[in-house]
């Protein structure tokens, strides 16, 4: 892929950050969007809330990547939160789909999540399949609809992501102190499915959709073998030579969680379909030797 000028929005969340210093490792040139007032030219202001952004700053860009959004799982959905949930993505994407659609680089990949397919149960599901009925899905819809704001000029590209796999943080790194100590176990009844991807594929599924030009709308990132959460948890066990004796059991997690629990007792087996059929290889596309790399560092 040649050189490009990256614009990139939530650059200090994990992936945004992983994200950054690969493209730059690349020979890339990274503007990173800021809610401040810029102290560097690898800075550009923008308010989400307000809906501005610097399009002065923005020409010029080949791409803009749109990652930025409150976390689903840090509070408890109170009323207040689950609005929050909705309006970082709703107001910040419409923000900067607006700016692409005027600035028209040649790609916008804006974040998603495969909260947009709701409970799956034990059915596979694909880009093509239609979105759920809870929450989270509703949120994906109007997410996703905000990005379409930036067409019909530029390809646009709606990265559903799963569940990130990093010991830095998210599920994984909150999950690793009580495995440590002997306290880890499956979660609810164990039977549900997990679709997840190591940051580090993650990364690599990014900078593969920026090369290629004929993927567009919705993505699923995710490992092409989804597991279940008691596969999980047993594959973390062993891969940190613990016990996983200690299940959470589901009124616990909803208690401990309130609304966030649907999203750790639920189901969801994504098939990551677009880049199997564009020819993306997973360095890591299976569960047991993720952990065991991931612990290991």
């Amino acid at each position: 892929m040649p050189l490009q000028r990256i614009a990139i929005t939530g650059s200090s969340g994990l992936i945004g950050s992983a994200l950054v210093g690969h493209l730059k490792s690349e020979g890339h040139t990274v503007q990173r969007l800021v809610r401040r007032d810029p102290v560097s030219s690898d800075e550009i202001k923008w308010d989400p809330k307000s809906g501005y952004v610097d399009i002065e700053a923005l020409r010029g860009v080949d791409a803009v990547i749109h990652l930025a959004g409150v976390g689903v799982g840090d509070k408890r959905w109170s009323k207040k939160y689950k609005a929050e949930i909705l309006n970082s993505r709703l107001l910040g994407t419409t923000a900067i789909a607006n700016a692409v659609a005027e600035v028209q680089p040649s790609v916008f990949i804006s974040a998603s999540a495969i909260g947009w397919y709701g409970e799956s149960g034990n059915r596979g599901v694909i880009e093509s399949d239609s979105s759920g009925d809870d929450f989270l899905a509703a949120v994906c819809r109007e997410w996703e609809a905000a990005a379409d704001l930036a067409g019909p000029n530029v390809r646009i590209v709606k990265i559903r992501t799963g569940l990130v796999l990093d010991p830095t943080g998210g599920a994984l790194g909150k999950m690793l102190p009580l495995f440590r100590i002997g306290l880890g176990g499956k979660l609810g009844s164990g039977k549900q499915w997990w679709s997840w991807i190591t940051l580090h594929d993650q990364i690599r599924a990014i900078d593969f959709i920026l090369a290629h030009k004929e993927i567009t709308g919705p993505v699923n990132i995710t490992a092409p073998n989804p597991v279940t959460n008691q596969e999980f948890t047993s594959a973390l066990a062993r891969a940190m030579k613990r016990p996983a004796l200690f299940p959470a059991p589901a009124i616990a997690l909803k208690l401990a969680l309130g609304g966030f629990s649907s999203e750790i007792l639920g189901s969801k087996k994504v098939i990551p379909q677009k880049l199997t059929d564009a020819g993306f290889t997973w360095d890591y596309p299976h569960v047991s030797s993720a952990l065991d790399v991931l612990v290991e560092n």
